[in-house]
């Protein structure tokens, strides 16, 4: 079988295991927030935390939950990590430097987990379990609960409540993350990931010296890891290391892990709202996206030159002879287009218009199908911006689920989408313009400079891979990219739930001849061109001074 046949294949297949699980898990999701029931369990949760979940927030009290409760994630894993050499369970590692236990603590907490250290030479059991695995869970629960805010605020109206957060925090661990989590540990363990707590072992002789290597409870964090969309792995190689993704399946089904929530959650949407054909319409505009840019990727990877890439079957530096070039492509879109971060295949290594597009992936706001939460809110906010674009092309009040888009909600819109931009763009020019910064830089020229646009890309986008050539643990690094992820996620949350409940406080507007259809076609095609010219016109100069010019060398 032709190395490029395979991967279609396994294209086909995991969009036919995806269409699966949409329906049942997007409905099943619609019903955990829209419940008003708690689990035994979860009333012992609230208890302990004195919270009372049938208590409905404005969007302000939630942003108040929102906030509180990623600031105390923050400060614990901060100090666990400055405590690790006084905690049992370490392995014998020292404690964590401050500038690297907050750019750490910032990246797991904001569900981006960017590591600028070696897993499995800096973190214990009790840090990797107690510390880095929870916040897997919470944060990603914390995305999805923005998103369901927002979505009762278009279902809901003459009202500013959004639900209640804690309540909405402890369903979405509880009922969603946990259950299919330890079902996928289950399966990484059968398929040969590991799951232990031992010690470092010494593993045979390489090049005149010792190998070792430390067990751990990996198969559980890499269930969690890709199923919220975090990334961040035990091992340094994440998931190109065999204890971690040990054969082609369990390549094929961390993919399948990382995109079913994000997807299934437009069905939560048009369940939500009251019209399963409105999440069909957003479903359709990320599947075209995301299908596009597998197409873009295989084809620049399989585009290869020269009798050594011929022989190869393509471009299979930095890329893992278990999975190949169409698996390695198929990951690299699916974990750049959601907030994932997780590799099977070293970006860095891709050809230049390849390494562009897993960034540009990024640059897109990961809406297609984008993070836990993350992705659908983004993907609303970007129909808001279509729907507003419409209605200046026909000149009529914009209309979005029977909601007007007057001028806050615009100005909220257009205030989210230009934090990341700011961030990205900002940052990447003070680190290029400081004498210091460009010494991390392992490749000088454009690809230098793609090395550092990625990294802050990664990191205000809450992506969390790396372009796999910057030494990012330095304190300038460790500083910036811990900033980064902190406004990245939580300045753009701000204007989420504003908005959110800026539209539960409307009263429905009745549909008309001239309200924009926003379950056709027609929709969908507006509201992919606009996500890609906003894009496009934000970061092109970017781009032309990295992996364009690059790959057009």
């Amino acid at each position: 079988m032709s190395p490029v046949l395979a991967g279609v294949l396994q294209l086909l297949a995991l969009i036919g295991a995806l269409a699966l699980a949409y329906v049942p898990l997007g409905t099943y999701m619609a019903r955990v927030y829209s419940s008003d029931k708690h689990w035994r369990v979860e009333k012992w949760i609230y208890k302990g935390i004195g919270a009372n979940p049938d208590t409905q927030m404005r969007w302000t009290a939630y942003l108040r939950g929102v906030l509180a409760f990623s600031v105390a994630g923050v400060l614990f894993l901060y100090l666990l990590q400055r405590l690790q050499g006084s905690l049992p369970g370490s392995l014998g590692f020292s404690s964590i430097e401050p500038a690297q236990a907050f750019d750490t603590a910032a990246s797991f907490v904001t569900n981006t987990n960017w590591q600028s250290y070696y897993g499995e030479q800096a973190m214990g059991h009790v840090v990797q379990t107690a510390g880095l695995a929870v916040q897997n869970f919470v944060s990603a629960a914390v995305g999805i609960a923005v998103a369901v805010a927002l979505v009762r605020g278009f279902a809901r109206s003459r009202t500013g409540e959004l639900g209640n957060f804690w309540a909405d925090l402890v369903r979405g661990t509880v009922r969603v993350l946990v259950p299919v989590a330890a079902v996928a540990a289950v399966v990484l363990v059968a398929c040969g990931a590991i799951q232990n707590f031992s010690g470092i072992h010494e593993v045979g002789q390489f090049m005149g010296g010792s190998q070792q290597w430390n067990g751990g409870a990996v198969a559980s964090q890499e269930a969690i890891k890709e199923l919220g969309t975090n990334g961040a792995g035990y091992f340094n190689a994440n998931s190109a290391h065999p204890f971690e993704n040990p054969t082609p399946f369990t390549n094929l089904f961390e993919i399948f892990l990382i995109l079913v929530i994000p997807l299934a959650l437009t069905r939560t949407f048009g369940v939500m709202v009251g019209s399963v054909k409105q999440g069909y319409a957003i479903l359709a505009t990320m599947v075209t996206i995301w299908v596009g840019f597998v197409a873009l990727l295989m084809w620049t990877e399989f585009a290869h030159h020269g009798p050594a890439l011929q022989a190869a079957g393509g471009a299979m530096e930095g890329k893992e002879t278990r999975f190949g070039v169409g698996a390695s492509a198929l990951f690299g879109v699916s974990t750049t287009l959601t907030s994932t971060g997780a590799v099977d295949s070293f970006h860095s290594s891709f050809t230049g218009l390849g390494g562009g597009i897993t960034m540009l992936g990024m640059m897109l706001g990961e809406i297609a199908p984008g993070g836990v939460g993350s992705g659908l809110y983004g993907m609303l906010i970007m129909a808001i911006i279509a729907v507003f674009i419409a209605g200046l092309m026909v000149g009529r009040t914009p209309e979005y689920l029977g909601k007007k888009i007057g001028a806050r909600e615009i100005k909220l819109a257009a205030c989210y989408i230009l934090v990341t931009p700011a961030l990205v763009l900002i940052f990447t020019a003070v680190s290029m313009a400081l004498p210091t910064p460009p010494n991390s830089m392992l490749n000088s020229g454009a690809h230098g400079f793609s090395e550092v646009l990625y990294a802050f890309t990664s990191a205000s986008n809450n992506n969390g891979s790396a372009f796999a050539g910057l030494n990012a643990n330095t304190d300038w690094y460790n500083t910036t990219t811990g900033l980064a992820m902190l406004f990245g996620r939580f300045v753009p949350m701000v204007f989420v739930l504003a908005l959110a409940g800026s539209l539960a406080e409307q009263r429905p507007v009745p549909a008309t001849a001239g309200t924009l259809r926003t379950e056709k076609p027609l929709f969908t095609g507006l509201l992919v061109g606009s996500i890609l010219i906003i894009t496009g016109l934000t970061y092109f100069p970017a781009l032309a001074l990295g992996p364009l010019a690059e790959g057009l060398a």
